[in-house]
């Protein structure tokens, strides 16, 4: 270990090498650093600050290290001793040292990151500076924002620190949502698998940002539902970052982009640290995108083309090397389908609807029976696949299928064995919470409140008084204030878990009222 190894490793990286100077200023500071640290401080991949370390001579404490004090002379003319390019909200950070605190906390309680979505958690000061950097550049005062996916808990910055913005996540993890909600800080939240689709009430935002998978076809997806989530004048911010190694990743990411016909108003270099993803550096820039009259047919188009395998890691990634579970080769002997959803042989002759087409809209006709082939990367649509139909018999047959959540069982008789579930349509039932309760779930595609609103001034007919409009609608929104403007198919599991009860609530009230 000398001087001559990091002198090289400066030579090769040429104008690059302010990275590693950066890391070699910090060894030789007289502060105890660990690798992490040094990757997420200088945005510098893994790999890149292992072969300087192998060029060091270290003195270590447990998991820490530095150059000691009595070497570093050695190295003084080596060193990056102006600063980095300037953060452009740093200077607001000390303003907002209790929201840091608060968002620091948050971000430690949150559920814990999956690797198969490509979690990798956002440092706190991180979520709190694009909060920060939303507010010195566009007016947030009744701007409604959009997050495409939210692990990293952004919209929980924005609200402590623009309350006055309306805020609206969309996410597959029933956990983030359910966290989210609980935080009772006024976030809408909102189910999405987007290969599947955007729900309808997350239309019509002014802002959308966005943290996608780190690959061509996950960015490209994200992006595009952002775009398909904004008014003709909106903006979209992406997190996205690649290793200083890989410029070719970043150059098909950066191209499927342009795909989108996307103006770039700007880039914030290595704006984004994470805890994790030293492969890139434990960094992302931070994109600002402007959609043109050119982006809604592209969108269009990118997304008629949709594939399942979008992540970095497991089973659904891009380079997955497990192989495909078998779909379906038709349906089974004893169940006589009128219509095939998702992915069959395409020598059966039933009329059949994508997967996505039977979630965006009802259905034309009225099947008896239908079949659902569901692949596993899609597993977790099972709930609003059942709820998008009144047929009296769903089939759903796939691998690894998850239990379907308590509150179906108020509109089905439900039965699981290896690789299939079958759903037989229960009568209607007995009483006035049960039936109000089951007409909501029957409209899977209407906005919940307006079935739930007429539900209630029937049953208040019935009874022989009259409920106003504006009376249900009170009623439904003491009950369950999250429920405007939202479908079944949209709302996350753990508020159509909390239905039961609020329409009780709502039934009990009317028969004190009237």
């Amino acid at each position: 270990m000398d001087r001559d190894g990091v002198e090289r490793l400066l030579g090769e990286a040429g104008t690059d090498s302010r990275r590693l100077r950066h890391a070699l200023t910090l060894l030789c500071d007289g502060q105890w650093w660990t690798l992490a640290s040094v990757i997420r401080e200088t945005a510098t991949s893994r790999r890149t600050i292992e072969a300087l370390l192998r060029e060091l001579p270290l003195e270590r404490a447990g998991d820490t290290f530095r150059v000691p004090l009595t070497d570093t002379a050695a190295y003084q003319d080596l060193l990056a001793l102006a600063p980095p390019p300037e953060d452009p909200v740093a200077h607001l950070l000390p303003h907002y040292r209790q929201a840091l605190d608060r968002l620091t906390t948050l971000i430690a309680e949150a559920p814990r990151p999956r690797h198969v979505l490509d979690h990798v958690s956002a440092t706190p000061e991180t979520v709190l500076r694009r909060a920060l950097l939303l507010g010195t550049r566009f007016w947030l005062p009744g701007a409604r924002l959009l997050c495409v996916g939210d692990h990293d808990l952004t919209s929980l910055a924005v609200k402590l620190i623009h309350p006055e913005t309306d805020v609206t996540v969309v996410d597959i993890d029933e956990r983030i949502l359910a966290y989210i909600d609980a935080q009772r800080l006024g976030v809408r939240t909102r189910w999405a698998d987007l290969r599947l689709g955007l729900p309808p009430s997350a239309k019509g935002h002014d802002l959308a940002l966005t943290d996608p998978p780190y690959t061509p076809e996950g960015t490209g997806l994200f992006v595009a539902r952002a775009v398909e989530g904004l008014r003709e004048d909106g903006r979209v911010l992406l997190a996205y970052g690649a290793s200083e190694r890989t410029p070719m990743l970043a150059f098909k990411v950066q191209q499927a982009l342009s795909d989108l016909n996307l103006t770039y108003e700007a880039i914030y270099p290595d704006f984004n640290r994470y805890f994790g993803a030293e492969a890139i550096g434990s960094a992302a820039d931070l994109y600002i995108l402007r959609p043109t009259t050119k982006s809604r047919p592209a969108v269009a188009s990118r997304l008629s083309r949709q594939t399942t395998a979008i992540y970095t890691q497991g089973p659904q990634s891009v380079e997955t090397t497990e192989p495909t579970p078998p779909q379906p080769t038709g349906p089974p002997a004893d169940f006589a389908p009128d219509l095939l959803v998702g992915d069959w042989p395409k020598d059966l002759t039933q009329p059949r609807v994508k997967l996505s087409t039977w979630l965006a809209k009802p259905y034309a006709a009225s099947p008896e029976n239908v079949a659902v082939a569901l692949p596993p990367a899609l597993a977790a649509a099972l709930p609003r696949l059942l709820l998008a139909t009144r047929a009296t018999r769903v089939r759903i047959l796939g691998p690894d299928l998850p239990p379907p959540p308590d509150v179906l069982s108020t509109v089905y008789d439900l039965t699981t064995t290896d690789g299939t579930l079958d759903a037989v349509r229960l009568p209607q039932p007995e009483g006035e919470a049960a039936s109000v309760l089951r007409r909501i779930l029957d409209n899977g595609h209407a906005k919940l409140a307006n079935t739930w609103r007429e539900a209630l001034i029937a049953i208040a007919r019935a009874q022989g008084s009259t409920l106003t409009k504006n009376e249900a609608r009170i009623l439904i929104r003491e009950a369950a204030p999250w429920s405007d403007d939202l479908t079944p198919l949209e709302a996350p599991l753990h508020l159509l878990s909390a239905l039961p009860q609020a329409v009780s609530t709502t039934v009990s009230a009317l028969t004190t009222t009237t």
